[in-house]
C-alpha cells in the first residue's frame, strides 16, 4: 500500500471514492486542465463493486442521451493503452440481444428507429446471422437478434488502474487508503472533508462512493436513495468446443431467459437477474450502514436462487450442460429506484455534486467521468440528461419505496420495454393529490415524479387497466372520447403534479428579468417564460404569474420541479439577490377546466365576471369559487378556453366536487393527460423535454415568440442567441402529418429522406380532429418547408410523412379574435 497522505490542503475538487467513475472523473477533470484535483479512497483502489463486476460494455441503451454515454466510454476504452501504456484487457467480440417471441421482435424495431438517427451501429439481424456469429446457440427459439457490433467486455480492475495512472500523469492526486469522516459546509461555499490525516478545503465535493454514497450523504443531511443488490455470475472452466472456436463468441443476451453470457478464456460467463420475488437485496447496509471494514469482500453465492436461469442457459447454450463451474461470484451491486445513476449537482446543497447508484458502472465511467467533467467546467451539462438527474428524486422517496422499486427494476432488468411504460411496485408514495381516492377507481394512474395521475379514464365496456403495447392499444378509443369531450361539451383534468414555487422580495423581478428570456408579466398576469443556458439551450419552461406587486408563483412540469428550483437558487447566491423562494408543491391542488362550456359552468360559482373582456386570456386573479380560495389563471395547455385553478389541497374534494355539480346540464367530464397531450400537439404546443431541452435552443424550437433578445435585461444566454440568430439554424422543428395503420408516432424516431435518415421525431400522437398521425421532429432547415414529402419509421416500416402548416388546429383565443373582425375563423 502507499503511505497515505494528503499532500495538498487545497483542492479545487475533491473527489469521494476511487472505484471506476470517481477514477475517471479525476482522469477527465486533470485532463481538461483542472489543477488541484484530489480523490479520496478509504482502502483501495477499485474496491467495493468495481474490482468483481463482469465488465460488459455495450453501444445498446433502450434511453436515447445515454446512448452518448456508452458510445464515448468505448471510444475511450479503445484509446485507453496506447495513451496510459496500462493494458486494459479490452475485448470487442460485439454483442447480440436474442428475440424469441415475436413481441420482442417488435421491440428490436421499435430499437432500431430509436437508433437510427445515432451514429452508434446497430443492426436487426436474422437467424442465419445469428448463428454463424455464435455457432454454439440452439436456434429453436430464435426469431432476431439485434446487433452492436463493438460491444464486448473490459477488465474493471485493469481500466481502472489506466485510469488511474492518465489522472496521475496530467496532475491529479489519488490518496489512499483515506477515509473522509465528515463534510463541514462553510459560509463561503466551500467545504472542508475531514479525515484521519487532517482536513482539506475544496471549492466542491464530488461523491462517488458507491455503495458508500449514502454514507457520505448522510453527513450532510441526505438520504441518498440507494440499496445494494446481490448479483451472481457464474464461470466455468475450459470447454472444448468454445478452446475450438477460431474468433471469440459475442456477448449473448437471451432476454427471454434473463442472463447473459460472454466468452471467458476457454470457458464461458454466464449472469442472470433473477425475478423480484427471488432476487436479494442487502437491505441491513440500509438500516444499519455498510460494514466498516467493507472492501474488497464478496457475499456467500447461492445457485439455487438462479437455478432456472441456469437451466435456460443450458438449453440455449447446450455446451454449458458439459461444463463445469470453476468459479461464482457473488457481490454487492448498488441500485437507485429506477437502475439509473444520479449524476450532477444537488438541489438544496451548493457544491456537492454526485456520481451514484450506477447498476452499470463499468459502461457508464468513461462516458459520466467526461460528461460531469464537463458540465462542472462549463456551469452547464454538455447535453440533456435529466433522466439521471440527482433531484428528480424527493422527500417522497422512502427507504421502503427504494427497496420495492430496487427489487422490481433488478427483476425486470429485460423486460420488454414499451412505449408509455408505468411500473407498479411502490406505489402510491406520499405523492397524492386530495383527488387520488375518488379518481383511483375510475381511471388508468401514471407515475409523475412521484406522483399519481390519471391517464385516461374508464367508461361501461371499456377494457380497463394497463395493456402496454406498440401499436394502438385499450387506451386509443377513450382517449378520442375525452379529446372529443374538451373540444365540445367541457372537461376537468387533475393538474396536482405540477412543481409550483413562490418568489418574493425587493429584488424578486430584477432576478425573473436575468433568468427569463421573456419579459417579466405584470401584476395580475401569466406568461411562459424559458431558462436558458449560458450557451443557449432551454434549460427549463416554466409559466410565471405575477400575483402581487413583486410576489410571483412559478410553475413547472412535476418532472423538472427540483431541477429548475436548483438552476434559480444558484442564480440567486451567484448575484446576491434579496428574495425568497418557498416550494408550495405538494401543499396546492390545480385544477384544469377546459373546454368551450368552461366559462359556463364556472361562473355559476362565483360572482366574480369570468366574461372574455373582463377575465382575459393570460390573466390571473385570486378569487372564490364555491366559497373556496383559489387562484385562477386563465391558461389551459388544450389550447382551448380554460382555467387552471390553485388551492390548498384539502379543498381539491370539495372544489372539484362543486365543479362537477355545476357542469351537470353541460356534460362535464373527466379527462387524462393522453388526452391532454394529443390536445397540445394539435394546437402546436411544444412541451419541455421533448421539443425543447438542453439539446435545442429557443430559436430552432419555434419559440422566438417567447424569446425577447430586444429587452433591456441581459438575460443568462441572450448573447450566445444573438450569435445562434446570426450564423443561421442548421436545423428546424417541423410539424408532420403522417399516413400510417395501427401504430403512432411518440418521439425519438428515425425521420428519413431519399433513403438516409436525416433527423428525428421529439413526439407525437393521433390527431383525433384530423383522423391521422401527427408528429413533432427536427429535421435540417432546408427540409422543413411546409410540403416536404419525408418519412417517419415505426416499427420497421417507413411512412409516409409531410410538413404541414402549424398549427392542425387554432387554439380558442386565435379562433375568437378574427370573429370580432367580421372574418370567420380558420378551420
Amino acid at each position: 500500500k502507499e503511505n497515505p497522505s494528503l499532500g495538498k490542503d487545497r483542492a479545487d475538487t475533491v473527489i469521494i471514492g476511487g472505484g471506476c467513475v470517481g477514477v475517471s472523473l479525476a482522469y477527465h477533470l486533470a485532463k481538461a486542465g483542472m489543477k488541484n484535483v484530489v480523490l479520496l479512497e478509504k482502502s483501495e483502489l477499485t474496491a467495493g463493486s468495481t474490482w468483481h463486476a463482469a465488465g460488459l460494455t455495450t453501444y445498446f441503451h433502450p434511453g436515447i442521451n445515454l446512448k452518448k454515454i456508452h458510445s464515448y466510454s468505448i471510444k475511450l476504452y479503445e484509446k485507453l493503452e496506447e495513451e496510459t501504456g496500462q493494458v486494459v484487457g479490452f475485448h470487442q467480440p460485439g454483442s447480440i440481444r436474442i428475440a424469441s417471441t415475436p413481441t420482442r421482435v417488435d421491440e428490436f424495431k421499435y430499437q432500431m428507429t430509436r437508433a437510427g438517427w445515432h451514429p452508434t451501429e446497430q443492426y436487426l439481424i436474422t437467424p442465419e446471422k445469428v448463428q454463424e456469429l455464435f455457432p454454439l446457440l440452439n436456434m429453436d427459439t430464435v426469431l432476431a437478434g439485434l446487433y452492436n457490433p463493438g460491444d464486448g467486455h473490459i477488465d474493471p480492475y485493469s481500466l481502472t488502474m489506466a485510469l488511474a495512472a492518465g489522472a496521475r500523469k496530467y496532475g491529479a492526486q489519488l490518496n489512499y487508503p483515506v477515509q473522509v469522516t465528515n463534510l463541514n459546509f462553510r459560509s463561503d461555499g466551500t467545504w472542508e472533508v475531514e479525515t484521519p490525516l487532517g482536513i482539506i478545503q475544496t471549492r466542491r465535493v464530488v461523491n462517488t462512493a458507491g455503495f458508500w454514497a449514502r454514507e457520505v450523504g448522510k453527513m450532510i443531511g441526505l438520504q441518498h436513495p440507494l440499496i445494494p443488490v446481490h448479483h451472481q455470475y457464474v464461470v466455468t472452466s475450459s470447454i472444448p468446443e468454445v478452446k475450438a472456436l477460431k474468433r471469440e463468441l459475442p456477448v449473448i443476451r437471451d432476454l427471454e431467459g434473463s442472463y447473459y453470457v460472454r466468452q471467458e478464456r476457454d470457458g464461458l460467463l454466464f449472469g442472470p437477474y433473477e425475478s423480484q420475488e427471488k432476487m436479494k437485496l442487502q437491505d441491513s447496509w440500509v438500516t444499519h450502514g455498510v460494514p466498516p471494514g467493507f472492501g474488497k469482500e464478496l457475499f456467500e453465492s447461492d445457485l439455487n436462487r438462479i437455478m432456472e436461469h441456469i437451466e435456460a442457459a443450458m438449453e440455449m447454450v447446450p455446451v454449458l450442460k458439459h461444463a463445469n463451474i470453476i468459479n461464482t461470484i457473488a457481490g454487492p451491486i448498488t441500485y437507485s429506484p429506477d437502475i439509473l445513476p444520479m449524476v450532477g449537482p444537488h438541489q438544496g446543497v451548493r457544491n456537492y455534486w454526485v456520481a451514484i447508484g450506477f447498476g452499470y458502472g463499468i459502461i457508464h465511467a468513461g462516458g459520466i467521468g467526461k460528461y460531469l467533467s464537463d458540465w462542472i467546467l462549463d456551469g452547464e451539462p454538455p447535453f440533456d440528461l435529466i433522466e439521471l438527474d440527482p433531484n428528480r428524486y424527493g422527500k417522497w422517496t422512502t427507504t421502503e419505496y427504494t427497496a420495492a422499486k430496487a427489487r422490481e427494476s433488478y427483476g425486470f432488468n429485460n423486460i420488454v420495454g414499451y412505449p408509455k411504460e408505468e411500473r407498479f411496485a411502490g406505489r402510491p408514495t406520499e405523492r397524492i393529490s386530495g383527488l387520488y381516492d375518488l379518481l383511483k377507481s375510475k381511471c388508468s394512474m401514471g407515475f409523475h415524479a412521484g406522483w399519481e395521475q390519471p391517464h385516461w379514464f374508464y367508461k361501461p365496456g371499456d377494457e380497463t387497466g394497463y395493456k402496454p403495447s406498440f401499436r394502438r392499444t385499450n387506451w386509443f378509443d377513450p382517449v378520442g372520447r375525452e379529446y372529443k369531450q374538451v373540444m365540445e361539451k367541457v372537461g376537468v383534468i387533475d393538474l396536482s403534479p405540477f412543481g409550483k414555487f413562490k418568489v418574493k422580495g425587493s429584488d424578486s423581478v430584477k432576478l425573473l428579468d436575468h433568468l427569463f428570456a421573456n419579459v417579466v408579466p405584470k401584476v395580475g398576469s401569466t406568461n411562459i417564460s424559458h431558462m436558458l443556458t449560458p450557451r443557449g439551450k432551454v434549460y427549463a419552461e416554466l409559466t410565471v404569474s405575477q400575483l402581487d406587486p413583486g410576489e410571483f408563483m412559478l410553475v413547472t412540469g412535476s418532472g423538472s420541479e427540483l431541477h429548475d428550483l436548483r438552476w434559480i437558487e444558484e442564480e440567486v447566491v451567484r448575484s446576491d439577490y434579496k428574495v425568497d423562494i418557498e416550494i408550495i408543491t405538494d401543499e396546492t391542488g390545480v385544477l384544469g377546466v377546459a373546454g368551450p362550456y368552461a366559462r359556463h359552468v364556472l361562473q355559476k360559482l362565483t360572482t366574480e365576471d369570468l366574461s372574455d373582456s373582463s377575465f382575459k386570456f393570460l390573466q390571473a386573479r385570486r378569487l372564490k369559487l364555491a366559497d373556496i380560495a383559489v387562484t385562477a389563471i386563465r391558461i389551459s395547455y388544450t389550447g382551448e378556453l380554460g382555467w387552471e385553478l390553485y388551492h390548498r389541497k384539502e379543498d381539491s374534494v370539495a372544489l372539484y366536487s362543486a365543479i362537477m355539480e355545476a357542469g351537470q346540464k353541460e356534460q362535464i367530464d373527466n379527462f387524462g393527460t393522453y388526452a391532454l397531450n394529443a390536445l397540445r400537439l394539435e394546437k402546436g404546443f411544444r412541451a419541455w423535454g421533448a421539443e425543447m431541452n438542453c439539446d435545442t435552443n429557443p430559436l430552432e424550437a419555434g419559440l422566438e415568440y417567447f424569446i425577447k433578445l430586444n429587452k433591456p435585461a441581459d438575460f443568462i444566454g441572450k448573447q450566445a442567441l444573438k450569435q445562434i440568430k446570426e450564423k443561421g439554424l442548421k436545423r428546424r422543428l417541423a410539424y408532420l402529418t403522417l399516413e400510417t395503420d395501427n401504430v403512432d408516432p411518440e418521439g425519438n424516431e428515425s425521420v428519413w429522406h431519399n433513403g438516409k435518415v436525416i433527423g428525428n421525431t421529439t413526439s407525437g400522437c393521433f390527431s383525433y380532429s384530423t383522423q391521422q398521425s401527427l408528429a413533432f421532429a427536427y429535421v435540417p432547415t432546408e427540409l422543413s418547408k411546409v410540403g416536404q414529402n419525408l418519412e417517419v419509421e415505426l416499427l420497421g416500416k417507413n411512412y409516409s410523412a409531410t410538413v404541414v402548416q402549424e398549427p392542425l388546429v387554432l387554439t380558442e383565443p386565435m379562433r375568437s379574435r378574427p370573429q370580432r373582425k367580421g372574418r370567420s375563423p380558420k378551420a
